[in-house]
């Protein structure tokens, strides 16, 4: 090839180093998105493939623990959960709460579990934690799928569970769900590269972060038992996600307009940082994991 011929060859992928701090680079992504439905179809297939039961673990962890919070928080230490039973209200809460751990804790764990791959072949690094998110939206479904199941069983027994005309909006809680996940998750991602302690600590902190989120027990309720610590539970965004949600699906509670603007303000920043620093840890991480 001449020196006119190489002048005029236009590229269809030119690998530079990236200069740019803040770089999602959608349009990049985009174009690997075939490898974004490959990670996506191995983190669905592959987690329980040497399993036992397979995807029946879909199933039986979110109805396992919300047996357990019945029987402790609602029977034991008497919460009152209204009208809805107390069983689907649990469920309710928990098959969200879960769809936020899978991403958070899948996503944290970006450059160890693929140190391999990212050190062989360029792509956009950032496929990856989208990946995991999207894996478990598919996770999600089938969880709300035993919801909905269980939904339909109390009403046809005459409970008082109706859908709040709010409940076409649901969707969103779940994308913003989400993305709180995401970005949060690639934040602790870059940490634990340098800090091996956080991979530690990620298990305790989320199970820690689950009773301040309001997800076995009414919002209200901690305002009214202890105000003095409401505080805790009040400025986490999650416990304003989980109690709309049982707001739209249950018709109890209360929805917070002023609460769901605080959630996102928090999660779109949580999602700018988290990229940032994902994008600053991505160019030399490898020396470190």
């Amino acid at each position: 090839m001449n020196h006119s011929e190489q002048t005029n060859t236009t590229w269809l992928f030119e690998i530079t180093p990236k200069n740019k701090f803040f770089s999602l680079n959608l349009k990049e992504v985009w174009q690997y998105r075939d490898l974004l439905l490959l990670f996506v179809k191995r983190d669905v297939v592959t987690v329980y493939k040497q399993t036992v039961l397979g995807p029946l673990w879909y199933l039986i962890q979110p109805l396992f623990t919300s047996i357990t919070f019945t029987i402790i928080f609602n029977n034991l230490a008497g919460i009152s959960t209204g009208t809805v039973p107390p069983f689907l209200f649990n469920l309710a809460g928990i098959t969200v709460w879960n769809y936020f751990t899978a991403c958070l804790t899948g996503t944290s764990n970006t450059f160890g579990a693929n140190a391999g791959i990212f050190g062989k072949v360029y792509f956009p690094r950032i496929i990856v934690p989208i990946s995991i998110v999207i894996s478990n939206l598919i996770k999600f479904g089938i969880q709300f799928f035993i919801f909905i199941i269980f939904y339909l069983y109390y009403y046809a027994q005459g409970a008082a569970v109706s859908l709040n005309p709010l409940a076409v909006f649901f969707p969103l809680l779940i994308v913003l769900m989400g993305v709180l996940g995401l970005g949060l998750g690639m934040f602790i991602s870059s940490l634990v590269t340098k800090y091996r302690d956080f991979s530690y600590l990620i298990t305790f902190g989320v199970q820690l972060l689950m009773y301040g989120s309001a997800v076995m027990y009414p919002l209200a309720l901690i305002k009214e038992k202890i105000p003095n610590y409401a505080w805790l539970v009040q400025y986490n965004p999650l416990a304003y996600i989980i109690e709309t949600t049982r707001y739209m699906l249950l018709n109890i509670g209360q929805v917070s307009v002023l609460g769901l603007g605080y959630t996102a303000v928090v999660t779109i920043t949580l999602l700018l940082v988290g990229i940032l620093i994902f994008n600053k840890t991505e160019k030399s991480f490898i020396d470190t994991v």
